[in-house]
């Protein structure tokens, strides 16, 4: 018994021995195929780019290693999730020049829609009628930059309307971001505004010295109703209207957006007149805008003096702000990461907030650079004979990213090619007032192009259909779509 006892326990030992070299050859094995297998994926790739190299130079050079670029990046990540439209146009370039001198869509007759009759929002229940007694003085203070200052005037009119108040011309707020000193007459023609409106509302330039005496001349002892925004006119009359009447005189600062949408056809009547007809621009920027655009117009001769405005929004804060990325790798990411800390500490950066730029993208909230809407717009139909007017702020890394789009539209003009430095030393440093300028020169452009969502394109898009009896032409590209066709390699 001990014998056999023995002789099983050797057995068991052999067995042990055994699978113990089993397993360390496996081990051997495995990590051998692994280093195998590791070096046959990195022979793989090299031999992978070498024919993409060869086959792209033998093909159409570089367009080839562009179209492989492109594929092999839309293998990672869904159509339109990256920026690649730089290489789209080093592709396209050379197609795009054959096909420069199609009929051009400025030159080219155009037919009126028919159908249902356009009617001027001002006509639609505006009503004139002996003003009663004023209940008290309403003082607004409009923030923001241009175009929010004018939303917030027309609401401003409205609300003293609905008050049946007094409104002392806005104070305007010096933005952080815009930091423009302007008051509301450098901008306005302050006359002109008062005398347009007298008829519905009254309006004076200053609180008057006996009422100002009443608060110890300091504006700031008046009492400030902080008011939510989008504010229905029943709140006013419920809430705001009480206290006017009690001491003379309010004041609501800020006074961005404090008006809702929806008001009365009347009220809205008068929020169009007021944009319309009784915000017109300060005499020395109507002076030189109206230059400007009778140098767009001799300048645009190839066109018949018609010519296409594009608002081209690539400032430093609009693509930082974005969170999107483009084709400047992580120098122009850490620099955008910069400037959304100097303008706006800490806020990109707050717990639970997610940034993904593919996704931005996608979904179409990337500003359209001066390349892409270079691209769209010859694929319009819009050839090198199209005097192009750009207005815009300060161009991100202008000297990169405009360059494409020159390369395309050679006629194109900024205000500063259509005025003289001495000209435009009189608005240096006044972001409302070069705006201005710009506004005034889309307002009377053939076509206009708005490449991302903002107060300017859509008080343009307004502007022009009352100007041009509901006809104006206005190109509001779907970025959506747009991103995915500049990621299409294959793309004409």
């Amino acid at each position: 018994m001990q014998v056999a006892a023995a002789a099983a326990s050797m057995r068991g030992t052999e067995t042990v021995g055994a699978k113990s070299a089993a397993r360390r050859l496996s081990r051997v094995l495995v990590g051998r195929r692994r280093r195998a297998a590791v070096l046959l994926l990195a022979l793989a790739y090299a031999a992978a780019m070498l024919m993409l190299t060869i086959g792209g130079s033998e093909g159409s050079g570089s367009s080839g290693v562009v179209a492989g670029v492109l594929r092999r990046g839309a293998q990672s990540a869904p159509p339109g999730s990256v920026y690649r439209s730089h290489l789209v146009f080093e592709r396209l370039l050379p197609e795009m020049r054959a096909f420069a001198s199609r009929p051009n869509p400025l030159v080219t007759s155009q037919y009126k829609k028919f159908g249902k009759q356009w009617e001027p929002c001002i006509s639609k229940g505006l009503i004139h009628s002996e003003l009663p007694p004023s209940n008290g003085f309403l003082i607004v203070e409009a923030n923001g930059g241009l175009n929010q200052q004018r939303i917030s005037i027309c609401d401003a009119i409205a609300v003293a309307k609905i008050l049946n108040a007094t409104l002392v011309t806005p104070a305007f707020h010096l933005n952080s971001v815009w930091r423009d000193s302007s008051k509301f007459g450098d901008i306005f023609d302050e006359d002109h505004f008062i005398e347009s409106l007298r008829k519905y509302v009254r309006v004076v330039k200053d609180l008057p010295e006996d009422v100002f005496l009443r608060f110890n001349h300091n504006i700031s002892i008046i009492p400030n109703m902080r008011t939510k925004a989008f504010s229905p006119p029943s709140y006013y009359l419920q809430h705001v209207l009480p206290k006017l009447l009690e001491l003379g005189a309010v004041r609501i600062a800020p006074f961005s957006n404090r008006l809702a949408h929806s008001v009365p056809m009347n009220i809205q009547a008068l929020r169009c007149l007021t944009n319309y007809k009784a915000l017109r621009f300060s005499e020395p920027i109507r002076i030189l805008a109206d230059n400007m655009v009778d140098r767009m117009i001799k300048r645009s001769f190839l066109s018949g003096g018609k010519y296409v405005s594009v608002h081209l929004r690539f400032e430093e804060d609009m693509v930082a702000f974005s969170c999107c990325n483009y084709d400047g790798g992580s120098t122009e990411n850490n620099a955008m990461e910069n400037a959304r800390e100097r303008s706006w500490r800490g806020k990109f950066h707050r717990p639970g907030r997610v940034i993904n730029p593919e996704a931005n993208r996608r979904n179409g909230r990337c500003p359209l650079t001066p390349l892409e809407v270079g691209m769209m717009l010859r694929g319009m139909g819009f050839d090198n004979t199209t005097s192009l007017y750009v207005a815009s702020g300060k161009i991100y890394n202008a000297e990169k990213y405009m360059t494409p789009l020159r390369r395309l539209f050679p006629f194109l003009q900024t205000k500063h090619a259509l005025v003289t430095p001495e000209e435009l030393a009189q608005f240096k440093g006044h972001s409302s007032r070069l705006a201005a300028l710009d506004y005034t020169i889309c307002l009377h452009s053939e076509v206009f192009v708005m490449t991302q969502g903002s107060n300017f394109p859509h008080f343009l898009m307004g502007h022009r259909r009352y100007m041009y009896g509901g006809h104006a032409k206005t190109i509001k590209p779907d970025k959506r779509k747009l991103v995915q066709l500049f990621d299409n390699p294959n793309i004409r």
